[in-house]
């Protein structure tokens, strides 16, 4: 946000801040660690507001429950940002000196009335109104989300629609109040902070900018593609037109993981060669030419992690590998050597170091400094930096220093799928407190909270539908008719 690729603000924010708000997050089932942040700042005072399709076990904690249906996200927040600025409630003064963009986009939500926010999202208007003063009328608001906002087909749409309140209110930039994308799984933070993006180098340079590849490329010494590549969904589109014929998947399980899972094995399975580096004979491995097996992250190898709040952290080994498992520093250095690239065996603490010497985000971050203060938060420019807490502190300066905050009108547009007689009720996912991701490590063991999957229905929807608790039904999606 804002040219930083993580969120603004710190966990414990959420546990002093005076409004909580979940939008497209089941923190609860999803974060459990995260939730607990929450509720200490629920009992603390603070009121917790949910945006959800589903009465989620995270609105069970919450003052207000927004019931919005499936894909009308940008809807709802243009709405609410109308009744601000109707309601003259909007931080004028903020905006003014730290935005660009306010007059074309109240020109853009001026539309959006409760009223027709009301028709297109399912929200009563009432609902809508009260969440629009509420967050605009709170001293200090954290608004949070996580994949209920981001995996539509108009997910950096909907990011944006959110940024734009956080401007319209100031709620940005000043301890407890911040944007909070609370990430999927640990250390997704660190794959993108590492260069893990088809875009960005490490640091969040952009891959296209010729003064920052050049500096990777006299550190790595060789020459870096000067376009983008392709993220996952673009990835199975190429192995589609027979663009992409090799795969190299290190502690992914796309056969589990993608939406349309018989599609990705069928890709997966035609592909001339597939490398699967991983813990476990995954779905995925299980259509490998060729497994790597690879050391457990989290106890027996030495590294880094990178949290929601932007906290980077030591592991260290406690155990030793099993087996033919190897770190995959060792996996990828044996693999460069056969390649003809003797890169040695560097340690997880010279490849930091390296990273440091080219990232300015991580530059004060030594292993030192990582033990002694059970990490630090990025940007930390120098040895001297304590971290960031929270981020954009600039816009409050009077100047400001640095670029202003862009407002970024966006319009809603319905969701690709309709709905009709045929085709009445929109299927949207979730995850169970007790699994983890695809299964892998937690479906290796029982757990009391397990109980299988179901269709979590409305009442009124399944009566509609002559369904009953505990029946049997088969649902089929329109694209599998």
């Amino acid at each position: 946000m804002f040219g930083a690729g993580g969120g603004t603000s710190s966990y414990r924010e959420a546990e002093e801040t005076d409004l909580i708000v979940l939008w497209g997050s089941n923190a609860r089932d999803a974060h459990p660690i995260f939730f607990h942040h929450i509720l200490r700042g629920v009992r603390s005072g603070a009121k917790l507001i949910v945006v959800d399709p589903r009465r989620s076990s995270s609105a069970e904690f919450a003052d207000l429950w927004l019931g919005i249906d499936v894909g009308s996200d940008i809807a709802l927040a243009n709405a609410v940002a109308r009744e601000i600025i109707a309601a003259g409630l909007e931080n004028s003064e903020f905006i003014e000196r730290a935005t660009v963009g306010f007059d074309a986009y109240a020109d853009a939500v001026d539309e959006w009335t409760l009223d027709r926010a009301e028709k297109v999202t399912g929200v009563p208007a009432t609902a809508i109104r009260e969440l629009a003063h509420t967050y605009a009328q709170a001293s200090t608001a954290q608004l949070c989300w996580t994949l209920g906002i981001t995996e539509h087909h108009n997910g950096t749409d909907n990011v944006f629609s959110l940024i734009n309140l956080a401007l319209l209110t100031g709620h940005v930039g000043r301890w407890g109040s911040g944007l909070v994308p609370v990430r999927g799984q640990n250390n997704v933070q660190g794959g993108g902070d590492m260069g893990a993006l088809p875009n960005k180098l490490p640091g969040f340079k952009d891959v296209t900018d010729d003064v920052e590849r050049a500096r990777f490329e006299a550190v790595y010494g060789t020459t870096l593609p000067a376009q983008n590549g392709w993220h996952i969904s673009q990835m199975f589109d190429a192995m589609e037109r027979g663009h992409l014929r090799s795969v190299y998947a290190i502690g992914e399980n796309p056969a589990q993981s993608e939406a349309d899972a018989a599609r990705a094995r069928r890709l997966l399975g035609g592909l001339d060669h597939l490398v699967v580096q991983d813990m476990f004979l995954t779905k995925t491995a299980q259509l490998a030419d060729v497994v790597l097996p690879a050391a457990a992250g989290w106890a027996e190898t030495d590294g880094t992690f990178t949290s929601s709040e932007r906290r980077i952290q030591l592991v260290r080994r406690a155990v030793d590998p099993p087996g033919e498992a190897h770190d995959d520093l060792v996996i990828i250095a044996d693999l460069a050597a056969r390649l003809g690239h003797d890169w040695g065996h560097p340690t997880a603490e010279e490849l930091w170091d390296e990273l440091r010497s080219l990232s300015a985000i991580h530059a004060g971050m030594s292993y030192e400094r990582l033990a002694e203060h059970g990490g630090l938060q990025w940007p930390c420019l120098d040895e001297n930096d304590p971290g960031a807490p929270f981020l954009h502190g600039r816009l409050w300066n009077d100047p400001i220093t640095g670029p202003p905050a862009p407002f970024t009108p966006v319009e809603w547009v319905s969701p690709i799928d309709e709905l009709d007689a045929e085709y009445p009720i929109r299927l949207t996912t979730g995850r169970r407190l007790d699994s983890y991701n695809t299964g892998v490590q937690s479906g290796r063991f029982s757990s009391p909270k397990r109980w299988g999957e179901s269709i979590d229905l409305s009442p009124e929807d399944a009566a509609a539908h002559g369904l009953a608790f505990a029946q049997t039904a088969t649902f089929v999606p329109a694209w599998r008719s």
